[in-house]
């Protein structure tokens, strides 16, 4: 135990402050400052290395948590980051994305602060990487097989480090230019900077894992042709189908899906030449959807220099508190003020989209909204309350409904479940033998925790499919929805 007396001499978390607003609008670097190791030597102490650590069990990933609490708190960066690593591929991803269900778990939270076991995570991984202790694991043998990951995600990086450090030798394929899949061209670098994912790569480049940017499986190459090159496949291609907004005026230029603005936005902040970039610039933003993808629009349109930011969405605004209908250890919703919402702009809830209203140009002017109220557990705008809100450019943050399905369904002939992502058995396999699915795709839209556990976990069932056994370690069935509590 780090400290026996730890969370009773230090009873609130503590974490590193963010910048400025004034400051960090005017650059995409990540928002928080730099963190102070007395501080973070304190909140570990503040670990009870519980008898049942709960934990364990919010983190998909099973995460160690106790254990590398106590080892930062030691000031034993280097053993932490092993047991750290023991568990996940890269905690650089989850320790700056993760909404932290471990945390949610604490047991500490059942009537204090939780452990800040998000922030002592990532900085057991930045102190690694500054200190040079993430070196590369290359297999001792090669198996002689091949496998072709299909997505640079975290599901599939995940899945393609297990399978090249089991010994196979491993491709992974990316339609964009760069790999990273979201993580590259869905998060801005305020939430997290590229040189993260730049570096996770050389590591896996050195291991053996090969990377094949700007090449789309199903139009470079077809899927059937994919599997008679390779041994197994994964399909790690992500849920990124986005939900629409089916109202009049969605047509109208300045209506736009949430990632094609930020996938542009992240072209630019990367120095590429973006033509006709979708920019806040002097405009009135409106952001339809109130998650984290709505609040990464938000932080961008600050920082391109929007004139006013105005965030709907059409549900109720969750409670400061944990709701009763999820008490502790479940993971709950509630009102989150993340750093893009303190730079300004409004949050409205119970706010319905009605229309999309163009000026006399044909150019979108204001959008039309009513307030949300309940008939039969839907959610439909009240008659006579609507109103306008003026608008330049609205962005559509609604979520995803699945992976595209084209190919897989066309060309390999894949099935699909009821919710439109491809069907898989408990060990990951679709109904092709050799063919698997990790994450989103199989999964649905969830979060990156899950996928890097998926990502280990199919894994562990290509590596058996492959050799008739293996000692990767399988974290969850693909059939689990959360981790037993």
């Amino acid at each position: 135990m780090a400290d026996p007396k730890g969370f009773l001499k230090v009873t609130e978390r503590e974490l590193p402050k963010r910048r400025p607003v004034p400051v960090r609008i005017m650059d995409w670097k990540e928002v928080y400052e730099a963190g102070d190791p007395g501080q973070l030597r304190r909140q570990a102490g503040r670990c009870m290395d519980c008898g049942v650590p709960f934990c364990h069990q919010g983190c998909p990933l099973g995460n160690l948590i106790p254990e590398w609490n106590d080892l930062m708190f030691r000031g034993e960066g280097r053993a932490a980051i092993e047991r750290l690593h023991a568990t996940n591929n890269f905690p650089e991803f989850t320790g700056r994305l993760c909404p932290a269900p471990c945390e949610s778990a604490c047991v500490l939270g059942i009537n204090q602060p939780a452990v800040t076991i998000k922030q002592v995570e990532v900085s057991i991984i930045d102190q690694a990487f500054a200190n040079g202790w993430v070196q590369p694991h290359p297999p001792g043998r090669l198996t002689g097989k091949t496998v072709a990951v299909v997505g640079s995600g975290p599901g599939g990086l995940a899945a393609a480090q297990q399978l090249t450090r089991a010994g196979h030798t491993v491709a992974v394929f990316e339609r964009d230019d760069r790999i990273g899949g979201l993580l590259r061209y869905g998060i801005p670098d305020f939430k997290m900077e590229k040189r993260q994912i730049d570096q996770r790569l050389a590591q896996m480049t050195a291991e053996g894992t090969r990377f094949r940017a700007g090449v789309e499986i199903g139009a470079d190459i077809t899927w059937d042709q994919l599997r008679d090159r390779y041994d197994a496949v994964v399909i790690a291609t992500g849920s990124v189908v986005p939900r629409e907004l089916p109202v009049p005026g969605r047509e109208l230029p300045g209506v736009h899906l949430a990632m094609e603005y930020l996938t542009q936005s992240n072209h630019a902040v990367a120095g590429d030449q973006v033509e006709h970039q979708i920019t806040a610039e002097g405009k009135h933003v409106v952001v339809l959807g109130g998650g984290d993808t709505g609040a990464d629009c938000i932080g961008t349109a600050h920082r391109q220099g929007a004139l006013s930011v105005t965030n709907l969405a059409i549900g109720k605004q969750p409670s400061a508190d944990r709701p009763g209908h999820q008490p502790w250890p479940m993971h709950p919703t509630v009102f989150e003020v993340q750093s893009a919402h303190e730079e300004g702009g409004t949050r409205e809830y119970l706010a319905s989209t009605v229309e999309f209203l163009a000026n006399e140009a044909g150019e979108l002017r204001a959008v039309r909204v009513a307030e949300t109220e309940y008939v039969d557990g839907a959610r439909v705008p009240r008659a006579g309350t609507e109103r306008e809100i003026p608008a330049d450019l609205v962005l559509l943050a609604l979520g995803f409904t699945g992976p595209e399905q084209g190919g897989l369904r066309e060309q390999l002939g894949l099935e699909f479940d009821a919710r439109g992502n491809v069907a898989r058995t408990g060990d990951y396999e679709t109904n092709l033998p050799g063919v698997f699915v990790a994450g989103d795709a199989g999964r649905g839209q969830s979060l990156i925790v899950w996928a890097i556990a998926e990502g280990r976990a199919a894994a562990a069932a290509v590596d058996r499919y492959l050799e008739g056994e293996t000692q990767l370690p399988a974290p969850i069935p693909s059939n689990a929805t959360a981790i037993a509590i």
